[in-house]
């Protein structure tokens, strides 16, 4: 809970400083596509989330991301096939994808960092070979598919202002995770899994089961959310579409709580560190003396910042608690 509302209380400081500085932040225009960017990179950061609960890392998100944003207007345009043949497609491939990392992982004991660098590389591959490297999208068709991520739910009482679609998609992949980490046997289970792998397999648990599943879960939801950054933006290109939405992932991840030593996360924290990573990007945007070429360097700086707060306050408790043991 402390974790949250230190997040909270940031994001809340980066929004009112923002909004002084630029009188652009608050208009209804601008604030639907802040929560519209928030909702995608969302999604993505709950998959990544599960996966860093477990101790483990996945680098391929954003190629996933491209593979599927890529994939499914291909299939679709290029190919001709079904609308329903080609969202089973792309979320039997996504899952498989997961469920590929998860195997080479706990069968072959290969490093989790390398098994998704290389899948960073050869799905972003595979997707440049499949389109020839040609710029996909769905032209004038497809509005109805297209409804996922641009349509809206108009907000009673507020004028020219509506919630985006991802926002409510964002909603059911979050209510459903949070009850899957922290109301089910499996969710506990990554938990322990995470805080200490040994220690779990001697408790009954399947860990390789468990860590597999972690992955699919992430393989999933980064398909999900290639869907839907490509029926937002009705135009991708290998070459580039996804470049660096892992990083975004896991820095919302662990910006929201989740240790990267596994054990500990919140979706809520993780919804808040998307919510923060998007302000702080609009605050680049928007604010005219801050050059925007310095837009990772300001990001970078602020997860450093946040990472070494955390932990030198968990230094500062873990001191507090062992001294009032001694005193008792």
């Amino acid at each position: 809970m402390k974790k949250i509302l230190g997040i909270l209380g940031l994001l809340i400081v980066v929004c009112v400083a923002t909004a002084l500085m630029s009188d652009r932040f608050l208009t209804p225009y601008n604030v639907e596509n802040l929560i519209r960017r928030t909702a995608l990179i969302g999604i993505i950061s709950i998959g990544a989330a599960f996966v860093i609960i477990t101790g483990g890392i996945d680098l391929s998100i954003g190629s996933m991301v491209c593979l599927v944003g890529c994939g499914l207007p291909w299939l679709l345009t290029v190919k001709g096939v079904p609308v329903p043949v080609a969202l089973i497609i792309v979320a039997v491939v996504s899952a498989g994808l997961g469920l590929m990392h998860g195997t080479i992982i706990t069968k072959l004991k290969i490093q989790p960092f390398v098994v998704t660098l290389c899948g960073l590389l050869m799905y972003r591959g595979l997707t440049r070979g499949l389109t020839s490297d040609q710029t996909m999208g769905f032209g004038n068709e497809f509005k109805d598919l297209r409804i996922l991520a641009t349509g809206k739910v108009p907000v009673p009482f507020i004028e020219n202002f509506s919630i985006p679609a991802p926002c409510v998609s964002l909603l059911v992949v979050a209510v459903i995770a949070a009850v899957f980490l922290n109301k089910t046997i499996y969710g506990r289970y990554l938990l322990a899994l995470g805080r200490n792998e040994q220690a779990a397999r001697f408790s009954g648990i399947n860990t390789d089961r468990m860590t597999i599943l972690a992955y699919v879960i992430c393989g999933v939801l980064s398909g999900f959310g290639g869907m839907l950054f490509v029926l937002d933006v009705n135009s991708a290109q290998p070459v580039d579409f996804g470049n660096f939405y892992e990083l975004y992932a896991i820095a919302a991840a662990v910006l929201g709580g989740c240790s990267l030593r596994g054990g500990e996360g919140t979706i809520t924290g993780v919804i808040l560190g998307a919510a923060l990573m998007q302000v702080l990007q609009n605050m680049i945007q928007l604010v005219g003396w801050l050059p925007k070429s310095i837009e990772f360097a300001i990001i970078g700086a602020v997860i450093l910042g946040g990472v070494m707060t955390d932990e030198l306050i968990k230094r500062w408790a873990a001191k507090r608690r062992a001294r009032k043991s001694q005193e008792a």
